[in-house]
């Protein structure tokens, strides 16, 4: 299979540079050099993979981002001149699956793009391979055939990694999962940066859904807990 990727660069030496070698790996490519452009290609179809630059002329690669992930589920990888924290969370959190600062080599990338490419693959399989049925903790309902999530009977709009920690959660209900093993789960074994994103993303499902039931157990992680009981 021909993996077919969409690149957004407005610099001609790092499209250049990226394209050759993921190209030398049998990728098909995609390439502009402004946001508006690229959305534009979308009525075409979604790639099965983004690559952003963040500074580009008009709109953003963060807002880019952010459209990206309200139309689709696709992986997506940043690459950006900022290196701060803040910048690599605020992508995450915009529904980037990775985050590579430049100067980069593009060997890297290309780790990189291999990666996510069967980290995604794996997670798809996963499920397929599962019985299909649903998870249910309390009033939250996690319906894996779908990727949809219900709270009280309402549906609730979650991004991919959001969804992926409720799916790893109610999977194991009342068992503590710390920081670590979460940013494993849902980010790889490859991430790079603090479990802070771990807390980010609770922090939004919490405002999301209110009463939901992810207990913190300080100084270690988090739970599900189980309310069924509470239904008896």
């Amino acid at each position: 299979m021909s993996y077919h990727i969409f690149i957004v660069e407005d610099d001609p030496n790092i499209r250049d540079i990226v394209s050759a070698y993921l190209k030398k790996d049998g990728y098909t490519l995609s390439m502009v050099d402004n946001a508006e452009d690229a959305w534009e290609m979308t009525r075409g179809g979604q790639p099965d993979m983004w690559i952003l630059d963040i500074m580009l002329p008009g709109m953003d690669g963060y807002e880019l981002c952010k459209k990206i992930r309200q139309e689709s589920e696709v992986p997506i990888i940043i690459i950006s001149a900022k290196d701060e924290e803040v910048d690599k969370i605020l992508g995450l959190e915009l529904g980037s699956d990775d985050y590579l600062t430049k100067p980069f080599s593009p060997r890297e990338l290309v780790a990189r793009v291999k990666r996510l490419f069967k980290r995604t693959a794996s997670f798809k399989r996963t499920i397929t391979e599962q019985k299909v049925q649903d998870y249910k903790a309390g009033h939250l309902v996690v319906q894996i055939s779908d990727r949809r999530v219900f709270w009280y009977g309402a549906e609730i709009e979650v991004t991919t990694k959001e969804y992926e920690l409720l799916y790893s959660l109610i999977q194991n209900q009342n068992r503590a999962f710390s920081r670590e093993e979460l940013l494993t789960l849902i980010w790889g074994e490859d991430y790079f940066g603090s479990d802070r994103a771990v807390d980010d993303l609770v922090k939004r499902l919490r405002k999301k859904i209110d009463g939901l039931p992810i207990e913190t157990v300080w100084g270690f992680g988090y739970r599900l807990r189980d309310d069924n009981e509470d239904d008896k």
